[in-house]
């Protein structure tokens, strides 16, 4: 295990390699691998445990009884998934966690995380803290992704989320982090729909798109930042 990488994440901000090396023990870290296709964890799964891909990603997924899956998020290097279900005691999973390809990644006992050891680690309290900073921005991530769905139109959405993606980047020209689909699905639309959309805009001249970057046109009001 990379200690030298580990010291260089969210959640180990601020605490040198040494002392990620002392923490993993106490924490009851536990290095798996996945395979593409495998689950981590399913639907209905409680655990205590919360995870960080090491290598490759993982994929949060939603299945409706009809078979339908829709993919929630991806979780890539550094970064961590099923925090918020391993700090409730005895809530069932409501999501998915599969493999997307060959995966790394690194279980830690929530219990441990958040009660501090004998030695009382003034490192451990970092931990807990970066916790808390993620925590906290998954939840202002998802109040966003809540405002962008709010529309009942398609292009209401589209101009709801590209308007932060504007204000965020400070210019009215930028890359979405999405392929077409990805956003369809962010956006909780049809592909089609939201493709046919696009060309209506552009059409109207209200933006110009290749593929993921967008440049939003300074006489449509629409996008006034």
């Amino acid at each position: 295990m990379d200690v030298i990488s580990l010291s260089k994440t969210a959640l180990f901000r601020g605490i040198t390699p040494l002392e990620v090396e002392e923490m993993l023990f106490c924490l009851g870290a536990e290095q798996r691998h996945f395979s593409k296709g495998e689950s981590l964890c399913r639907t209905g799964d409680v655990v205590t445990d919360l995870g960080m891909v090491l290598s490759g990603s993982v994929l949060i997924e939603n299945n409706d009884l009809w078979g339908n899956t829709t993919v929630l998020d991806s979780v890539g290097p550094g970064q961590i998934f099923a925090e918020t279900y391993a700090c409730t005691s005895g809530e069932p999973l409501m999501v998915n966690v599969v493999a997307a390809g060959s995966a790394e990644v690194l279980f830690l006992n929530m219990n441990r995380v958040l009660q501090l050891c004998s030695h009382t680690c003034t490192y451990h309290n970092k931990l807990i803290r970066n916790l808390l900073a993620i925590s906290a921005q998954k939840n202002l991530n998802l109040s966003r992704k809540i405002f962008h769905t709010a529309s009942k139109t398609i292009r209401g959405r589209l101009l709801s989320y590209l308007s932060y993606q504007a204000v965020r980047s400070g210019r009215r020209s930028f890359t979405i982090p999405f392929n077409r689909q990805q956003l369809a699905d962010y956006l909780n639309v049809d592909r089609s729909a939201l493709s046919n959309e696009l060309s209506k805009m552009q059409k109207e001249g209200m933006l110009k798109v290749d593929r993921s970057h967008f440049e939003l046109m300074e006489e449509s009001r629409e996008f006034e930042i």
